[in-house]
């Protein structure tokens, strides 16, 4: 997996933002999925475009319905993007079955999509499911092969491994390293297991290239506002990456995770819907407004 930074500039002078895209789902409150995404990206600096995977009807509370669109209708829309836009990142989200991941999979591989990063949504944050169970496989055997770098949380990695969730910083190792086997060992890719759902007041995710394991820690914030956490991080790698120097992962996921953390400490600026609210996207640029 080759990943490309962007270094030119425009006539002005000033460095041209990259264009990136969320292939994910919609979620019509904006906490999530695309929509969530899409404000990540400009809140980082990128040009964010996207693919609709599958639609939801969904709020702060919950999931009341889930449509997946024609698959062939979503293999025109990659077709369509790629055939006119350069994309130097890419993040995929909820694609809901077997039938769409194989379908992202393959025309990502056509189009020699760079920078992809993979965030193996399964289940939303009120315990609705948003993949199917057949579409495991799908995803480890399609997906996993084309990912720079794969954002899964402790569910999701107990899911992808066929297991409990890991319950410790030990076990999360372990898992860690297990996931990074189901990766090409070719080149480099990475791990990031997000440690949010182990209790306790720190918080600590994993990043494991394979060689190096590394500690990311930060204090828990005590807020209901974690919709669309997962969709934010991942969604910002994707906006940080083609703007790194090439292999400073560690330095862009660090940036993410701040940037993350800040837009959750900000998030009761917000006043949104009545069940778990989203992370304020924009806290940077509203604050000088």
């Amino acid at each position: 997996m080759t990943t490309h930074s962007l270094s030119n500039a425009s006539r002005s002078g000033q460095p041209v933002p990259p264009n990136v895209v969320s292939i994910a789902g919609i979620d019509p409150s904006g906490g999530a999925g695309v929509l969530a995404d899409i404000k990540t990206f400009s809140a980082l600096g990128a040009y964010g475009c996207g693919v609709i995977a599958a639609l939801t009807a969904q709020n702060t509370r919950g999931v009341t319905g889930v449509h997946t669109p024609a698959v062939e209708f979503l293999r025109l829309q990659i077709d369509t993007l790629f055939a006119d836009v350069t994309l130097h990142a890419c993040k995929i989200g909820m694609l809901g079955n077997a039938e769409i991941v194989t379908t992202v999979a393959e025309r990502l591989s056509h189009w020699q999509a760079v920078n992809i990063i993979l965030d193996p949504v399964m289940v939303a944050k009120s315990g609705d499911a948003l993949l199917d169970r057949n579409a495991i496989a799908a995803l480890r055997e399609a997906l996993f092969p084309l990912a720079f770098i794969i954002t899964p949380n402790l569910p999701e990695a107990g899911v992808l491994l066929g297991e409990r969730m890991p319950e410790t910083l030990r076990e999360m190792r372990r898992v860690a390293e297990r996931l990074r086997e189901m990766l090409p060992t070719t080149s480099q890719r990475w791990v990031l297991l997000k440690g949010g759902h182990l209790p306790g007041d720190a918080l600590t995710d994993l990043l494991f290239d394979g060689d190096r394991m590394i500690e990311l820690c930060a204090p828990r914030i005590d807020t209901p506002n974690t919709h669309g956490t997962g969709c934010t991080l991942s969604s910002a790698i994707t906006a940080l990456l083609p703007q790194g120097a090439p292999g400073l992962v560690e330095a862009v996921v660090r940036a993410a995770r701040d940037y993350l953390y800040r837009a959750i400490a900000s998030a009761e600026q917000l006043q949104v819907g009545h069940g778990r609210g989203p992370v304020h996207h924009f806290h940077a640029l509203w604050s000088t407004m």
